[in-house]
């Protein structure tokens, strides 16, 4: 009866130990990064005005470095040639597309009428980010939590495609149409249909045809054996300094509004 503990203790203990200090301490790195984002933000002047002020796009130049930077070890990871298993299986599929465009959207609309009433540009902000469907850290997060990658990839690039179709409708019917049926105030905003194809383009094309290149050509030249226990090992701490970097540069560009508004800023991070 006190062998199972103790050899469950045991394999947790060398779990740890073989755990990089970068992971090992990664909630302490996060947190100072934002620490440090703040600080940046709140002392250097005009700094969030020259990060934002070089872009790709409509977005950020150093934001999307840091994402770019994120995703690619993640996607390397990836076994492309057993991603079949998951587009065959529709359950997932339609589990994936129900959560994301369904429960999600409404759920962030509700929460966002619950919480911010009062603050209207808040509000449809928040409205507008649950419909964005995130790209980056959902990956990142996955491969921390040793989730399925194959799953993962998959399911990221099915919502993305989707999000291309569905975002400026999904945007009109939760800022006009929605709250016009219950009697609330109507906002608008604009949806540029080539604005989001760019983006899935740049954040999720680039990092996912550099992993599927990276994989089959390591894999040819060296097998796999040699790309996984040798090469991914080097690359992997890469999506962690791309994780801290971008937060960094994304809170250093809020770092002033974040500390003269606390206030609202509490009330907006609850959702």
């Amino acid at each position: 009866m006190t062998s199972a503990p103790a050899a469950d203790s045991r394999s947790e203990t060398e779990v740890v130990a073989h755990l990089s200090r970068l992971d090992r301490f990664l909630p302490v790195w996060i947190i100072l990064a934002m620490a440090l984002g703040l600080i940046l933000g709140r002392t250097v002047d005009g700094l969030d005005e020259a990060l934002d002020s070089v872009k790709i796009g409509s977005g950020s130049l150093p934001i999307a470095i840091g994402l770019l930077v994120m995703m690619y070890p993640v996607l390397a990871k990836v076994r492309y040639d057993e991603t079949q298993r998951v587009t065959g299986d529709h359950k997932l599929l339609g589990a994936s597309l129900f959560m994301n465009w369904i429960l999600g959207p409404a759920l962030m609309f509700a929460l966002a009428w619950l919480m911010l009433p009062d603050l209207p540009e808040f509000r449809t902000g928040l409205i507008i980010v649950g419909l964005a469907r995130c790209i980056a850290m959902v990956l990142i997060w996955n491969d921390l939590a040793c989730g399925d990658r194959e799953a993962a990839a998959v399911l990221v690039a099915v919502n993305s495609v989707f999000q291309v179709f569905a975002f400026g409708a999904l945007g009109w019917f939760y800022l006009q149409t929605l709250p016009g049926w219950l009697g609330l105030e109507t906002t608008s905003a604009e949806f540029s249909f080539w604005s989001i194809t760019g983006s899935v383009l740049v954040f999720l094309g680039i990092p996912l045809v550099a992993g599927f290149l990276t994989r089959t050509i390591g894999e040819k030249a060296k097998g796999r054996e040699w790309y996984e226990d040798t090469f991914l090992p080097r690359l992997g701490p890469w999506a962690l300094y791309g994780l801290l970097f971008t937060i960094v540069v994304l809170f250093a560009l809020q770092g002033d509004a974040i500390t003269s508004q606390p206030f609202d800023v509490v009330r907006i991070s609850l959702p």
